[in-house]
């Protein structure tokens, strides 16, 4: 055989072994945003003359824009250092690290948390392993937004959790169709999830509209889970406002990270907090559910853990306020070029996060299948990479990443729009 290749074996002779594939994990695994992205990007063709421009994603840190702080990163360092973090962290997390997690969170809430209330994992999509995960029972099932992030289905399915989908109303701003969510919710439901500010809408969710969930979620005996992690990503005139103000109405997790506050999703800290001021978690001993699943999973780096402290502390306004005021350019940016092209429009500015829902009307476009095919196409003929609605549960849909720099993001949107005119259908006369 040629270049040490291995002869594939027959079907016949694959018999004789025990062993083969996880289906759950081929289920699980074909849900992932991540790959759907990488199947776009091996579409660029690497010969042509065009730089990829890279608008399916949402990690600004490869742009300097988006650069964390020195004072941070020096926080990285000097922990690393020490010397005195290279052991093993107890398994919910490092008292240092919930304390100081705690302290900020308390500042848009009513009553203080306590470190007893912090979990700390491995990045947020650990906290939603870690939700899907403490919460599968035979029968239960859980009720997810749509669109949403998918790495919430990905875990349901790898823990056989059922899910089921409530619609977010583009309409009326990406509110819950709360009417729906009872329809959906039955004896064995045991919890809703919400996103806000919103991911992939760009939506954030008024002080009545929260209270209003809380209080539906209260009626129907589920608990929230609050999906957080563009909470300092808020840029419209609407402010963000924490579930957890509604702690006690509904017994609440809030999920978040350093991720995207931050811009250093690679350092993989995140957090579950308990909002419950009636003490149902602990009475359903969901809370036993999360620490027993944190004693068998993998920890934070202890070293991250323990600079969490001084990244908060000299993590100053004027850093967030320059991401914010970068972030609010470049939607406008995106929402005023999209406007320009033919074929996809947008419901609703952007006021949060770094994504925007665009819909394609392929009623006005020539040789254009899907959202799908509309985004392998694009990555084809135009190196630019969009995210396929379908990814999202939302069929001919498309999400739009605007957490770029505004030069490349302004680049991406003109070849979107040469894109758009060269597939644009032709009037019959």
């Amino acid at each position: 055989m040629e270049n040490g290749a291995t002869k594939k074996p027959s079907s016949e002779a694959t018999k004789r072994w025990h062993f083969g594939p996880n289906d759950l994990l081929s289920a699980a695994g074909g849900r992932s945003i991540r790959g759907i992205i990488y199947k776009i990007i091996d579409n660029v063709d690497e010969q042509g003359p065009r730089p990829m421009v890279p608008l399916g994603h949402g990690d600004p840190s490869v742009f300097p824009s988006f650069r964390i702080t020195t004072s941070a990163e020096d926080a990285i360092v000097e922990s690393l250092r020490s010397a005195e973090h290279n052991h093993y962290p107890p398994s919910v997390g490092l008292l240092s690290a919930r304390r100081a997690i705690a302290e900020h969170l308390s500042e848009k809430l009513p009553y203080e948390l306590s470190p007893d209330d912090v979990f700390i994992t491995a990045g947020c999509n650990q906290s939603i392993e870690l939700v899907a995960t403490s919460l599968a029972r035979p029968g239960a099932n859980i009720l997810l937004p749509r669109p949403g992030y998918p790495m919430y289905e990905t875990h349901c399915v790898f823990s056989n959790l059922e899910f089921r989908h409530f619609d977010l109303i583009p309409e009326r701003g990406w509110e819950i169709d709360l009417d729906q969510v009872e329809q959906s919710c039955d004896e064995n439901t045991v919890a809703m999830v919400i996103i806000n500010p919103g991911n992939p809408c760009g939506s954030v969710l008024s002080y009545k509209h929260m209270e209003k969930i809380a209080e539906t979620a209260s009626k129907l005996g589920i608990m929230v889970i609050a999906d957080e992690v563009y909470n300092h990503s808020n840029f419209g005139s609407k402010p963000f406002v924490p579930m957890g103000v509604f702690g006690h109405i509904v017994p609440i997790l809030t999920l978040g990270s350093l991720s995207k506050g931050w811009i250093v999703p690679g350092w993989r800290l995140g957090w579950v907090v308990i909002t419950d001021r009636k003490g149902i978690l602990k009475e359903t001993k969901v809370i036993d559910s999360i620490t027993n699943f944190l004693e068998i999973s993998a920890d934070p780096a202890t070293f991250i853990q323990a600079a969490v402290p001084q990244i908060i502390e000299r993590t100053k306004g004027a850093f967030f306020e320059r991401i914010v005021n970068l972030l609010r350019a470049t939607a406008e940016i995106c929402y005023d070029k999209i406007k320009e092209i033919s074929g996809i429009t947008c419901p609703n500015k952007p006021e949060a996060s770094m994504f925007v829902m665009v819909k394609l009307e392929l009623s006005l476009l020539d040789g254009i299948i899907d959202d799908v095919d509309f985004c392998m196409k694009l990555s084809k003929e135009e190196s630019v990479i969009l995210c396929p609605g379908s990814a999202l549960e939302m069929k001919n849909w498309l999400r739009i990443t605007f957490a770029v720099e505004p030069s490349a993001l302004e680049l991406g949107l003109e070849r979107l729009k040469v894109f758009c005119k060269r597939h644009e259908k032709k009037q019959s006369k």
